[in-house]
């Protein structure tokens, strides 16, 4: 048995970044990724990094199997980069082998040849990510042409119909990717409305775009049954009665906690009732020793938020612990929608509710200069404030660049600067940050 002072389960972000840093600081590291397609984690391999670039070729022209091609290369040299980052440190080593507990601090490996090995540690962190959901449905689900947002970035071939089930961020992102690279795309979305959680007026905005740009919405709708019509059809029942043709399919209908084979149940560990493993601030488990990071534990699935989880058991390992999962406040989120559409904090009514003296303003792009530098008009601009303590309580920012300008809000928001400090601001011109000038104005 081979002895680490830490294993850690998993190549994502938080573990990757822990394991480097622990290493660099004289501890004997082992990090264990079963997938060598997956070294780097979701993010760059099978989420932001292919999406994004993929999105981005769409919006400028590109034709599909080009952009695939591109993505492709994208990934390769960033997960050799990551690869790399870990197996070349001294106190470091990265076992390719799926790993399954065998209690609190040992670990059965096996490599893809069948051999098996134990490794034993003083701490072990998971970090093995989440997976797609496919509900249960009737029919040919395990067509070929049937999708998850993981597999359908790697078809080179455009569908010239496209069916997505499901209308949260992931289905609305893929909706507008594949529009724009001359796919006929619908949606599938089972309320009467996309973006159910999201500003009424900007979820009727962002409808509107997405309508105007050519994506049909089949509202009120579940999709019951898939069959595969011939080599190249495949048709989707939907609760009403109606059907409807496509070349593809694609499930968008969320992510759960990927804990399936961790043996997690020869630990002290335990599981919430959604199936994510459990853990106390610290990120600690039921067993001090064990700890879990990233989307594994469940929360808001983000790079950035796995990122911050490393932060939390660094402040643990090697601070005061003063900086724990409660310290994360106003998580701020980009839907990379065309144009993108970032949100920070409550809603005008959701502050209301919360007992604030809440006020909001909105303003149309439309208004702002630089959005007719752009040629870009669309989208929409809104912020909500207390009025009494002059704290930013939420912005909803719909238009171009709010993936960037948002940071720049949650900056504020999280060390406590007035709104009227980003309203009084001098910035240059014309950009788009300039817009917090009128949108602060309240």
């Amino acid at each position: 048995m081979t002895h680490f002072d830490v294993i850690i389960i998993g190549f994502g972000k938080a573990g990757k970044t822990l394991a480097g840093d622990l290493a660099e600081r004289g501890f004997k590291t082992a990090l264990i990724e079963k997938d060598k397609s997956m070294y780097g984690g979701t993010c760059i391999n099978i989420a932001c990094i292919p999406t994004k670039t993929l999105m981005h070729d769409a919006l400028n022209g590109w034709e599909y199997r080009a952009a695939v091609q591109r993505k492709n290369g994208v990934i390769t040299r960033l997960r050799d980069k990551n690869y790399h980052s870990i197996q070349d440190l001294n106190n470091a080593a990265v076992y390719d082998a799926k790993a399954k507990f065998i209690s609190d601090s040992e670990i059965e490996i096996e490599a893809d040849d069948g051999s098996k090995e134990v490794l034993s540690a003083d701490k072990i962190f998971v970090n093995t990510g989440a997976e797609n959901i496919i509900p249960p449905i009737e029919g040919d689900i395990n067509s070929d042409k049937v999708y998850t947002s993981t597999t359908l970035i790697d078809e080179e071939i455009l569908p010239e119909k496209l069916t997505i089930v499901g209308g949260g961020y992931i289905g609305l992102e893929f909706a507008v990717m594949y529009n724009a690279f001359g796919s006929q795309v619908s949606v599938i979305v089972p309320d009467d409305e996309i973006l159910t959680d999201e500003d009424p007026e900007i979820r009727d905005e962002i409808t509107k775009d997405m309508k105007e740009s050519g994506i049909n919405f089949m509202f009120g709708e579940r999709a019951e049954k898939v069959t595969e019509e011939d080599s190249s059809k495949i048709t989707v029942t939907l609760s009403g009665g109606r059907e409807l043709t496509s070349n593809a399919v694609l499930f968008a209908t969320g992510r759960q906690a990927k804990t399936e084979g961790l043996g997690i149940e020869n630990t002290s560990a335990g599981l919430t009732e959604n199936g994510e493993i459990e853990v106390n601030k610290h990120l600690q488990t039921k067993a001090e020793n064990i700890y879990a990071m990233g989307d594994v534990k469940g929360g808001m699935q983000f790079t950035y938020t796995s990122l911050d989880d490393y932060r939390i058991v660094k402040s643990h390992l090697f601070e005061d612990g003063s900086y724990t999962y409660g310290s994360r406040t106003n998580v701020h989120y980009t839907m990379f929608t065309d144009p993108p559409y970032s949100r920070a904090g409550m809603t005008l009514d959701e502050a209301k509710e919360a007992g604030y003296q809440a006020a909001e303003n909105s303003m149309p792009m439309s208004e702002h200069p630089r959005s007719h530098v752009n040629n870009e008009l669309r989208g929409l601009f809104k912020a909500v404030v207390d009025t009494e303590t002059k704290e930013i309580l939420g912005v909803h920012l719909y238009g171009v660049n709010s993936e960037e300008l948002i940071n720049t809000v949650k900056l504020a928001m999280g060390t406590s600067i007035p709104y009227t400090v980003l309203r009084d601001q001098m910035y240059n011109h014309p950009v788009m940050s300039e817009a917090f000038n009128n949108l602060f104005d309240i």
